[in-house]
């Protein structure tokens, strides 16, 4: 199967420039490609994902990859999808982000390894030394105002009003897709369903700007909007969205997300970010139908996406802690661990290691009274580490701090509390 028709099977192509002549490009050349990540966070999320997968798929199919990290375009703003204007970094803030965002996607595309490797790329390298007279001269013109009022990332927004920083958005990324096809040949854009608008604009500037004659060969593609079954936004949760950064979302948090996937919605994502076959899709789709409580399919998706994105030991330590959780078994589990796993439970503070049960309880709102707190141990409610205390005049050992750092408290069969020391 060719690429495009596995992006075809996969559901993965929203809209394509040309088809055919795309299918005969990529069939009979080692084409060139590139997205844009533009640094507006100090990290991508989840919903970033299907884009650099995507050039991972190009890569395998004897591809040449581009990532190209937007820390030029970083420092105007996207207008694309958005209602209101976005706020403007400094320039040391940007190249912080872009530094950032690099290292995450290099985890999972792995910069400069293998027969075709994917290339990193910054815009900033071109864009910040392009004077204001070079852009107007050499892009402006190629540009009319009627041209870009008819793009739906601007002319969704002027009612709302759009400044013109982010009105010229679309002819620097245009620049982006003309510098790396004179540099790289590159001629295939690739980018998210917002992205329609900017990427035809960077083919328009190429055929404007290359000799009377001259045949450009330049295509592009885009991916779908993921939605969930049940209609909401994918990669956003109650608490906020899923980041690639595991200092922001933890490796056991990432695993956690994908584990929880809705039944719908499995299957989708494993075509959507994984690069298993259709015929183990097919067999894990039977799992979910006949062995839904084995959760056979959520666990691939799981693993699949925690080792891609973190690594094997990350994705070990992910599924540790959550046998560990289920099973109420604390004790095995590192500081590391449990700083992950019980990153939203309440904690408390304690300042001397020498604590009765029932005081701590009490000081740490576990039991709201000391009378209930000894009722609480009493019927075998208060666990210690994941071992029931029953004993209402224990004070709390060495043993009970985990490397001298935590304690985990249990009240009843969910309801975790963490000591700190």
């Amino acid at each position: 199967m060719d690429i495009l028709q596995d992006l075809e099977t996969r559901g993965l192509i929203n809209q394509v420039t040309d088809r055919e002549g795309l299918e005969k490009h990529l069939a009979e050349n080692e084409v060139t490609l590139y997205c844009g990540f533009d640094p507006t966070a100090d990290s991508l999320h989840i919903g970033h994902l299907v884009p650099i997968i995507m050039l991972k798929r190009f890569q395998k199919a004897g591809h040449k990859p581009i990532a190209l990290i937007g820390g030029g375009t970083g420092m105007i703003g996207d207008p694309s999808g958005r209602n209101t204007e976005r706020s403007l970094n400094e320039s040391e803030v940007v190249k912080g982000y872009s530094e950032k965002i690099k290292q995450q996607i290099a985890r999972i595309l792995e910069f400069g390894k293998g027969e075709n490797p994917v290339v990193a790329r910054n815009n900033h390298d071109w864009l910040a030394s392009m004077t204001i007279i070079d852009f107007l001269r050499d892009a402006g013109k190629h540009f009319s105002i009627n041209y870009m009022l008819a793009k739906e990332s601007v002319s969704a927004r002027i009612e709302q009003g759009i400044s013109y920083t982010e009105f010229s958005y679309m002819i620097l990324q245009s620049l982006d897709y003309l510098k790396l096809y004179e540099e790289e040949g590159c001629t295939l854009q690739i980018g998210g369903s917002d992205q329609w608008g900017n990427i035809t604009a960077g083919m328009e500037l190429i055929r404007r700007t290359r000799k009377e004659g001259e045949e450009t060969n330049v295509f592009g593609l885009t991916v779908p909007l993921i939605t969930k079954a049940d209609g909401t936004k994918f990669g956003k949760t109650a608490g906020g969205a899923i980041w690639l950064d595991p200092e922001k979302t933890s490796p056991y948090e990432f695993y956690q997300f994908w584990l929880n996937t809705d039944d719908r919605d499995v299957i989708k994502f494993l075509r959507y970010f994984t690069f298993i076959s259709e015929e183990e899709l097919a067999k894990l789709e039977n799992e979910i139908k006949t062995r839904p409580e084995k959760r056979v399919a959520h666990r691939r998706l799981a693993e699949e996406m925690t080792r891609m994105v973190h690594n094997e030991e990350a994705l070990k330590q992910a599924q540790k802690i959550s046998a560990s959780l289920f099973s109420g078994d604390i004790k095995e589990l590192s500081a590391s661990d449990i700083k992950q796993g019980f990153k939203d439970v309440p904690t408390f503070k304690v300042e001397t290691k020498d604590i009765g049960l029932v005081d701590l309880l009490v000081q740490a709102n576990i039991s709201p009274s000391k009378r209930q707190a000894r009722e609480d141990i009493t019927n075998g409610a208060i666990y210690i580490n994941g071992d029931r205390q029953q004993d209402t005049q224990y004070t709390l050992q060495a043993e009970d701090r985990i490397e001298e750092t935590f304690t985990v408290i249990r009240r009843g069969k969910k309801k975790y509390f963490l000591i700190t020391f």
